[in-house]
């Protein structure tokens, strides 16, 4: 008597992929409160390979700049976009990063047979497309696009940080660390900060308390009869 495990058919797995030209996709500045978000996509040389490719959160500024410079050397093609502050308003940070990823990969000067992205979600794509959870660790074409998107953004706050030195923007990048959210307490938000997200908010409703302060206190009978005292 034949066994079960000889009845069972036989089937080859499917290879839906094929040759091609393939990017790596990721942004950087999600989780700040201040800034765009910035998207990369590379698609990478196999003839010039680059080493220490990693998760770009992983790697020190200055392994960053360096890596930075050697893929925007060797990558075939690299396109860097971004969603600004009033899109992450708009349509929330999720889809304006959705936003910027679409931009990064239209901008590419070679046309990619498949786009992998960092994550679990996909950006609209007229291309083959597959979302990777933890690929800025796993994929070189994403860790190379991470790289790319950080050392941009950073390079960004570092500019906003020569703006407004009270901030410290060169420390924190926009995330909201206690110094950061000291000074927006002090100083108040910028138009650089993001309005729908809850800390620049809050800050936003004390300044405007602060600044009404004043005009209610003028307004009370005691304050009207201290300014015409002699």
């Amino acid at each position: 008597m034949r066994s079960k495990k000889f009845l069972q058919p036989k089937q080859k797995p499917l290879v839906w992929d094929f040759p091609g030209l393939l990017a790596g996709v990721d942004e950087a500045g999600r989780g700040p409160l201040a800034g765009p978000v910035v998207a990369a996509a590379v698609i990478l040389d196999d003839l010039a390979p680059i080493k220490g490719l990693a998760d770009s959160k992983q790697l020190t500024p200055a392994r960053r700049e360096r890596l930075y410079d050697e893929i925007r050397a060797k990558a075939l093609c690299c396109s860097i976009a971004q969603a600004s502050v009033e899109e992450i308003d708009r349509l929330n940070i999720l889809q304006a990063t959705m936003l910027a990823m679409q931009r990064a990969v239209q901008g590419l000067r070679l046309k990619p047979h498949k786009v992998l992205v960092d994550g679990n979600r996909l950006p609209a794509l007229d291309v083959l497309a597959e979302a990777i959870v933890s690929g800025d660790a796993r994929v070189p074409a994403i860790s190379a696009a991470s790289i790319v998107a950080k050392v941009t953004r950073d390079r960004l706050l570092l500019e906003l940080h020569q703006r407004y030195p009270d901030y410290g923007f060169d420390r924190h990048k926009g995330y909201g660390t206690a110094l950061h959210m000291q000074a927006l307490q002090t100083h108040g938000p910028l138009i650089e900060h993001r309005r729908s997200f809850a800390p620049v908010a809050r800050a936003l409703t004390l300044k405007a308390d602060r600044l009404a302060a004043p005009a209610v206190e003028s307004d009370s009978p005691a304050a009207a009869q201290t300014i015409m005292s002699p």
